[in-house]
């Protein structure tokens, strides 16, 4: 069973189809309880950092999740959400992953940074998998996580920035897999073979 995190601040309708559609057995939930027992936990995310971090504190839902040993995936802000920090609301995140997440520069480049783009510099063989180097998703965000030790594909927008990480059980991809055509739905498969 997966566990979609209901929160206010995800983009569920769009992940709900995408798992009907690959016949996935899932649940859409805030229940602690059903989140620690879920095979694997999708934090879906749209929205802002801190009004999603206030609403995960009442819903008593950061600490089973930071405890969480299965396959998780974050999407968007849910991956965000998994960061030390934002400058976000300068809100204080799950801190599962000890990296901040930044503001892209308005000045050199048009934010929100959406729309298609290439991701590249691969370093994860599971959620990955056979997605080609320089395959496009679909972006919409004004926020990021720099490369860091944690960074297993690349996009660039103006810099180059994490389109996925990997902490441990704790995935995280930038981009809407469930907006993304036929390599998004590939992405969220290769997260259900985990």
């Amino acid at each position: 069973m997966i566990a979609l995190i209901d929160y206010g601040a995800g983009n569920t309708a769009s992940v709900i189809n995408v798992l009907k559609d690959l016949n996935a057995e899932f649940v859409l939930t805030n229940d602690k309880e059903i989140i620690s027992n879920a095979e694997k936990i999708i934090l879906p995310g749209v929205g802002e950092a801190l009004s999603a971090m206030s609403k995960l504190q009442q819903l008593d839902l950061i600490s089973p999740i930071k405890k969480l040993t299965k396959p998780f995936l974050g999407i968007c802000l849910g991956m965000q959400l998994l960061c030390r920090k934002t400058e976000e609301g300068d809100a204080d995140c799950l801190n599962v992953i000890p990296v901040d997440v930044k503001k892209f520069d308005s000045t050199k480049s048009k934010v929100p940074h959406m729309g298609w783009n290439s991701i590249n510099n691969f370093d994860d063989e599971n959620l990955l998998r056979n997605i080609p180097e320089n395959s496009f998703f679909y972006f919409a965000h004004s926020y990021y996580l720099s490369e860091n030790q944690f960074t297993t594909s690349v996009c660039n927008y103006e810099i180059n920035f994490s389109s996925s990480i990997r902490y441990k059980n704790f995935f995280g991809v930038q981009f809407h897999p469930e907006k993304s055509a036929g390599q998004g739905i590939q992405i969220i498969k290769n997260f259900l073979s985990l």
